[in-house]
Formats: structure tokens, sequence, C-alpha cells
């Protein structure tokens, strides 16, 4: 029977959070300077955490002691969150905890990256401080290769450690699996200017779970695939775009392509100036990913890829995954 160092079972953002802390528990107690290479990655590029030696270090208004052994002071203050939901006013008040620490920290860990209109946001209020404060945001798989590169080969225990932290991370859903999922739209009419523009726009109400692909569907079949590399809500107001970025950075060039498709639409009597989202593909390769069975899908559809293709690695190149799902069916 294999034992679990980290408790599972549980959904609360304060376990995940007390799992987290165990785990940087452990690894200071294996190692304290390896637990202190892992502090270096996530503190400013000048500090210095390490112990510092001094032979007959001289104190202003005292003796000369024959040496001394000194540390920078620091403090991380950490808030967890599930679903990227972190409140500026919440993350305020974590920054009023810091004292005179010579290295402050606020780390943020989430299953995904930070929204990037929030990390602006939080970035601009860290700017305004009169105290130096460093903003560290970790997804729980960042964290785990953090710690996997501060420790060696050898390292035998708190490698066994760090494995059950992984599994444990699996098995609660904190490291998503968005990097095999494709998400599958209906394309009628705009299939041809999706695979023009390379991008796909949906109504922006409509909810979805984290995917990195995206297929069109049009009679009967999936007929292109493509990986997302940015998301954006916009909106053309009195002929000025609006643009709230999700995922990745909007180029003038990108808004173009925006303004591109609200032209577009018109074509088909679809007016979608007033707000939608944006899915920006990298290139819609041609597939055909067929549908057995009678229909066409309600909505949209989730596929794992790795299921599909019977594999547990995708291919680096989303064009291969076109050809490979052109064999394949569904229904």
């Amino acid at each position: 029977m294999k034992i679990h160092y980290f408790q599972r079972y549980h959904s609360k953002e304060n376990v995940h959070t007390s799992n987290a802390m165990l785990l940087l528990s452990r690894l200071y107690q294996y190692s304290p300077s390896k637990f202190c290479n892992f502090l270096t990655n996530i503190l400013p590029d000048n500090a210095d955490i390490e112990l510092t030696f001094r032979i007959q270090d001289k104190i202003s208004g005292g003796t000369v002691p024959d040496a001394t052994i000194s540390q920078a002071s620091f403090k991380v203050a950490i808030e967890t969150k599930l679903g990227g939901d972190f409140s500026l006013a919440q993350l305020k008040g974590h920054i009023g905890t810091f004292k005179n620490e010579d290295y402050k920290v606020l780390l943020t860990l989430d299953p995904s990256p930070m929204r990037a209109t929030f990390k602006t946001k939080l970035n601009k209020f860290l700017s305004e401080q009169s105290q130096s404060i460093a903003h560290k945001h970790l997804t729980f798989d960042d964290l785990i290769n953090q710690i996997d590169d501060a420790i060696d080969e050898r390292d035998y225990e708190m490698k066994d450690v760090l494995e059950d932290y992984r599994e444990y991370c699996y098995s609660s859903g904190l490291i998503p699996k968005d990097w095999k999922r494709m998400r599958v739209q209906l394309a009628g009419t705009t299939l041809a200017i999706n695979k023009k523009l390379n991008v796909y726009y949906d109504n922006v109400e409509r909810g979805f779970s984290g995917h990195q692909y995206l297929g069109l569907y049009n009679q009967k079949s999936v007929r292109a695939v493509g990986k997302i590399y940015a998301i954006a809500v916009a909106a053309l107001v009195k002929g000025k775009l609006d643009v709230e970025e999700e995922v990745g950075t909007i180029t003038s060039d990108m808004e173009g392509i925006i303004r591109a498709a609200i032209e577009d639409a018109k074509n088909y009597g679809y007016s979608i100036h007033n707000g939608h989202r944006y899915f920006f593909i990298e290139k819609f390769y041609e597939t055909d990913f067929k549908k057995t069975s009678k229909g066409a899908p309600m909505g949209s559809r989730m596929f794992d890829l790795c299921e599909v293709l019977d594999t547990e690695e995708l291919p680096k190149k989303t064009e291969e995954i076109a050809e490979l799902l052109k064999s394949k069916n569904w229904q």
C-alpha cells in the first residue's frame, strides 16, 4: 500500500494551500539550501537570500566578533484560487501584512495563468506602493517544476514527496488538461472566413472550459483544427475597438483581424460589433474527423485528443494532429 504525504478528496482552497505549504515545509526540512534555491527563483532578480559568512565583521557601536553569519529577511504572502477569481481588495489586504522585511513577495497560486487584465491592474497597484513588493504567479504545475529544478536526481526522498504531490494535483484537478483538449464548434457560413483569418468568434455570454485546440464542424465532420494562442473579448464602439485580453497579448494586426471579422459578419446578417469573444488560432489545418451518428452536435463538444488518437503525448505539430484525425470518427 502506497503512503500518501498529502491529504486527498478535498476541493477547498485552504486544503490546497495547506498541501502546497506542506510541500515547501518538506523541502525546507529536507534541505534548507535547496529550499533557498527554490526561493531564489520566486524572489526578485537581485535578491540574495544565501547565508553570508564574514570574518571579523565590524559592527558600528559594538565589538568585533571573530565571525558573523547572516541572512537577508524575506516574507512571502500566499493566496490560492481555483478559478482565477483573485480579488484586488483581498490582495491589498495581504500586502498590509508586510513589515520591515528586506524582500517582500506576493505569491499567487492557481491552476491556470493569471488573467492579463487582472495582472495589469495588480502590477499598477504594486508600482504605486511606497515599499517594493514583488509579485510572482505560479500554477500548481509551475510550483512542481520549480521545486523539481531545485533538487537533484539523487534526492530520492524528496523526489518521492514531489511525485506524490504531483499525483495529488492531478487527482484534484489542479493541473489542467487543457493541453490535450479540443473544443468543436459549429461553423456554417463562417467556415471560410474562420480559416482565412485564423480566428473564431463566439457569443461573450457563452462559457467554456479550458482547451488548447479548436475544431470547426461543418457537414457531418470536423473540417479544420487549430491551436489557440490568444483569446480576447472585443467590441466596436463608435469606430473605436475596445479589447479585453483574456489569454495572450493582442497586437495591432490582431485588432485588424477582429475588425475584418466584424465587417465580414454583416454578409451573413450577423451583428457582432457589440461584443464577442475571439479565439486566435496559429493556423487552421484541414482535417476530416467524421461524425457517424445522425444529426449535428448540439452546441459545442469537447474531445480528449489523447483518447481519440490513442496516445499519451500529442504530436508537437498541429498539422500532424489534423492528419491523424482523418482516420478517426465519433458519434
